[in-house]
C-alpha cells in the first residue's frame, strides 16, 4: 500500500472527522488520470500572486500536490486542475493564472478530474472520502452524485470518448463502478481484478472497450470489454503502486504508467514497460496528461514537486511550476540572526529554503514525511526535521545535506521539536509515544515519560527564561508540565475544558503567562499552567491549529485556525478580530514571525506572508507626525549573543541609541548622532553580558521609545 507522510490509507480510517483532522493534515493519498491536450504546458507564465494593496500576499513556494489534470479538447486555454487540500483551480489562459473553482464542491481533497469530450463544460471530480461530483457549467458549481457508488474514496476516473453518459470510477477499497447515465447509478465491475484498490482508469479512445487500471501494489490490469473482466500486464513493471495512467490518443498501443518510483512506458498496449524518468527529481507521480497534437509532449503532475514536462516521450523532464502555489505547510522555521531564510516544511515535497524572505525557494526533496522544524538559535545552520515515521534528521549546512539521527528514539512519528535556548544541544521531540530528550545535539535520545499519562504529544514549549520547565500539549490529555527538564511530568489542565492540545506558546518577557490553542478554542494561564482559562472571544470557529506572540509586544496573539484564517488579539486573547484581508487558504497550519512579517503556512495554500506594521498599525516608513520615531524594536528577542534594534524615521534627526542594565548602568552605545530619514538597524553584540533583562533607549529628538531585551546564554 502506498504510504504517505508516514500514514496509508488504512492508517486513516475512523480517525475523528473535524473539519480538517490532525491525520487529514499530516497524510493524503491520491491520485488519477488525466489524458488529452496538454495545452497545459503553458502554465509556466506567472509567477506567484501579486500583492494586494494591503492584506496576505502568497509567497510560494510554487508546487504542489497536483491531483489532476484536464484541458477543454474545445478550447485548449482551458484547464483545470485538481488539488490536494485547494480543490479545483480554472486557468481560461493555458496556466496563466488560476482561479479556485469549488461551489458545492464540500470535499476539497481532490483526487481525480474526468472532462466531457463532447460537452466539456460537463466534469466529474472525485474524492477523497466524498464519492463523485458533477459540474455541469464548466466548474461554476458542483453537485455529489453517489447513488450506488458504495466506495467514497474515488481516485480514478474516466469517460468514454464515443458514448460520454458512461463513465468509470476507480476506488479504494471498491475497485470499479461503472455508470451508463453520467453519474446517475453506480454499479460495481470487477471480475478478475484481484486488487481493489484502485488508483487509476484510462479508456483506449479508438476503442473505447479497451480499459486499463492502476492499482496499489499490483500493478496494471486490462480490459478488453468495458470492465466486464479483468487479466494483470505487468512485464517489466518494477513499480506496481500505479498512480496514474495515460494513452497516446494517436497511437493508444503506447501506454504511460505514473507509479511511486517513476513514469514507465509501453508501447505494446501493455504488453512490456520500461522506466522514463531522467529529469523527474520527485518520483511520486500521480498525473499525467498527453498533448493529443503532439504526443510526445506530456506533462507529470507530482507528489510536492509540481509538475514536469517532457517534449520527447518521456525520455527526459524538466519542471515547469512558475505561478502554482498549492502546497500544503506543515511548518516554518525562521532564522532568527538572520530573518530572511527561511525553511518550510511541505507535504511530500521535502524542506523548501529561502534566503530572501520567501521571494524565492530551493527544495530539497530528501526528506519526504517532514512535520516540523527546529533551528539552533546560535548555530542557525543547524537545523531539525521531525518527520512522521523516520524520526528526526539534521543538518549542519544548512539543508545542504540531512542524516537520520535516531539513536534511541523508539516512536518515530515526531509531531514536535523543542531546543533550550540557552543549551541548544538540549533538544526534545514530541512523538506517539511520549517526549524524548537528547543533550547531544541528537547523537542519542532517551525517553523522559515519567508522569506523562497520555504518550500523542503535539505540542512542546520550553520557558525561555526556566529552560528546566517545558510544557508538552498532547491528544485528548490536555497539557502536561516539566519543572526537571522533562525528568518528570504532571497534567496542568484545570479550567482547560477541551483536552486536545494543537499548539502552545509561551510569553516572552512573562514566561508565567502560556497560551494553549485546542480543538475548543485558546486558553490562557498566568500563572504557569496551574489554572487555566478561556480566552476566545470574536473567534468564529474554535479549532485553533497555530499560536504566535510578538515577541515585542506579547499581548499581541496570534491565532491559526481550521477552516477561519488568522486572527488577532491586541488584549492578550481577550478579545480577538480576523485579519483574513487577502487570506486566500483558510486552513492555517503554522504562525511564524520573521524580520517585518507574520507568515502564515497553509494546508492547499503555501506560505503567504503579512506586514506586521500593517497588522499593528505601525508604519515602517514615516508616521503620523515629524516628532514620531515608528516601528522601534529588535529581533531576534529573546536572543543569545546578538540582536538587531530597528527604528525609522520620518525625517532626519538626532537619534541615540543606549542599551542600559536593569540597574540603569550604560551597558552599549549604539548610535549617536544625526541620522537621516528612513529605517535604520543597528546591531548589539553582547558578548559580555550575562543572561538576563536589557533596556534599549531610542532617542529622536525630543521623543524617546525604550525596548525590553532579554539575553539567554
Amino acid at each position: 500500500m502506498r504510504a504517505f507522510l508516514g500514514c496509508d490509507r488504512g492508517e486513516r480510517r475512523g480517525k475523528e472527522n473535524i473539519l480538517l483532522t490532525e491525520e487529514a493534515v499530516m497524510s493524503g493519498k491520491h491520485i488519477v488520470v488525466a489524458g488529452a491536450i496538454a495545452a497545459f504546458l503553458l502554465l509556466a507564465a506567472t509567477g506567484p500572486a501579486a500583492a494586494a494593496p494591503d492584506g496576505w500576499t502568497c509567497i510560494g513556494p510554487e508546487g504542489g500536490r497536483i491531483m489532476s489534470l484536464v484541458i477543454d479538447p474545445q478550447t485548449p486555454g482551458t484547464v483545470y486542475a485538481g488539488t490536494w487540500g485547494g480543490g479545483v483551480f480554472k486557468s481560461t489562459d493555458g496556466g496563466a493564472s488560476w482561479s479556485a473553482v469549488n461551489t458545492g464542491l464540500s470535499n476539497v481533497n481532490v483526487e481525480a478530474l474526468a472532462i466531457d469530450p463532447q460537452a466539456p463544460g460537463r466534469l466529474y471530480v472525485g474524492t477523497d472520502g466524498g464519492g463523485v461530483f458533477k459540474s455541469t457549467d464548466g466548474g461554476g458549481s458542483w453537485s455529489a452524485v453517489n447513488t450506488g457508488l458504495t466506495a467514497l474514496n474515488v481516485l480514478g476516473l474516466a469517460i468514454d470518448p464515443q458514448t460520454p453518459d458512461t463513465v468509470y470510477a476507480g476506488t479504494w477499497g471498491g475497485g470499479v463502478f461503472k455508470s451508463t447515465d453520467g453519474g446517475g447509478s453506480w454499479s460495481a465491475v470487477n471480475t478478475g481484478l484481484s486488487n481493489v484498490n484502485v488508483e487509476a482508469l484510462a479508456i483506449d479512445p479508438q476503442t473505447p472497450g479497451t480499459m486499463y487500471t492502476g492499482t496499489d501494489g499490483s500493478g496494471v490490469f486490462k480490459s478488453t470489454d468495458g470492465g466486464g473482466s479483468w487479466s494483470a500486464v505487468n512485464t517489466g513493471l518494477s513499480n506496481l503502486t500505479v498512480n496514474v495512467l495515460a494513452i497516446e490518443p494517436q497511437t493508444p498501443s503506447t501506454v504511460y504508467a505514473g507509479t511511486n518510483g517513476g513514469v514507465f512506458k509501453s508501447t505494446d498496449s501493455g504488453g512490456s514497460w520500461s522506466a522514463v524518468n531522467a529529469g523527474l527529481t520527485n518520483p511520486m507521480v500521480y498525473v499525467l496528461a498527453i498533448d493529443a497534437q503532439t504526443p510526445s509532449t506530456l506533462c507529470a503532475g507530482t507528489n510536492g514537486g509540481g509538475v514536469f514536462k517532457s517534449a520527447d516521450g518521456g525520455m527526459s523532464w524538466t519542471a515547469i511550476n512558475r505561478g502554482l502555489t498549492c502546497t500544503n505547510v506543515y511548518n516554518l522555521a525562521i532564522d532568527a540572526q538572520t530573518p530572511s531564510i527561511i525553511y518550510a516544511a511541505i507535504a511530500g515535497g521535502g524542506v523548501y529554503r529561502s534566503t530572501d524572505g520567501g521571494g524565492s525557494w530551493s527544495a530539497d526533496p530528501t526528506l519526504s514525511a517532514v512535520s516540523v522544524l527546529a533551528i539552533d538559535p546560535q548555530t542557525p545552520g543547524t537545523v531539525y526535521a521531525g518527520m512522521l515515521g523516520s524520526g528526526v534528521y539534521k543538518t549542519t549546512d544548512g539543508g545542504g545535506s540531512w542524516s537520520a539521527i535516531n539513536t534511541g528514539l523508539t516512536s518515530k512519528y515526531v509531531y514536535a521539536l523543542a531546543l533550550d535556548p540557552l543549551a541548544p544541544s538540549t533538544v526534545y521531540a514530541g512523538t506517539n509515544g511520549g517526549v524524548f530528550k537528547s543533550t547531544d545535539g541528537g547523537g542519542s535520545w532517551s525517553a523522559v515519560t515519567t508522569g506523562l499519562t497520555n504518550l500523542y504529544v503535539r505540542a512542546l514549549a520550553i520557558d525561555p527564561q526556566a529552560p528546566s520547565t517545558v510544557y508538552a500539549g498532547t491528544r485528548d490529555g490536555g497539557v502536561f508540565k516539566s519543572t526537571d527538564g522533562g525528568g518528570s511530568w504532571s497534567a496542568v489542565t484545570t479550567g482547560l475544558t477541551n483536552l486536545y492540545v494543537h499548539a502552545l506558546a509561551i510569553d516572552p518577557q512573562a514566561p508565567s503567562t502560556v497560551y494553549a490553542g485546542t480543538s475548543g478554542g485558546v486558553f490562557k494561564s498566568t500563572d504557569g499552567g496551574g489554572s487555566w482559562s478561556a480566552v476566545s472571544t470574536g473567534l468564529t470557529t474554535l479549532n485553533v491549529r497555530a499560536l504566535a506572540i510578538d515577541p515585542q509586544a506579547p499581548s499581541v496573539v496570534y491565532a491559526g485556525t481550521n477552516g477561519a484564517g488568522v486572527f488577532m488579539s491586541r488584549n492578550g486573547g481577550e478579545s480577538w478580530e480576523e485579519v483574513n484581508t487577502g487570506l486566500g487558504h483558510p486552513i492555517i497550519l503554522t504562525l511564524a514571525f520573521g524580520e517585518r512579517y507574520l507568515y502564515a503556512g497553509t494546508y492547499g495554500g503555501s506560505v503567504w506572508r503579512r506586514p506586521l506594521a500593517e497588522l499593528t498599525g505601525v508604519e515602517e516608513d514615516g508616521g503620523p507626525g515629524p516628532e514620531t520615531c515608528a516601528l522601534c524594536r529588535s529581533y531576534p528577542n529573546p536572543f543569545n549573543g546578538a540582536t538587531v534594534i530597528e527604528f525609522s524615521l520620518p525625517e532626519a534627526a538626532e537619534v541615540s541609541v543606549v542599551v542600559y542594565d536593569l540597574r540603569g548602568r550604560q551597558v552599549a552605545r549604539l548610535q549617536e548622532g544625526w541620522l537621516p530619514a528612513g529605517r535604520h538597524r543597528l546591531r548589539w553584540e553582547a558578548k559580555d553580558c550575562p543572561s538576563g533583562s536589557y533596556l534599549c533607549r531610542v532617542r529622536a529628538g525630543n521623543i524617546e521609545k525604550s525596548i525590553k531585551l532579554i539575553l539567554l546564554r
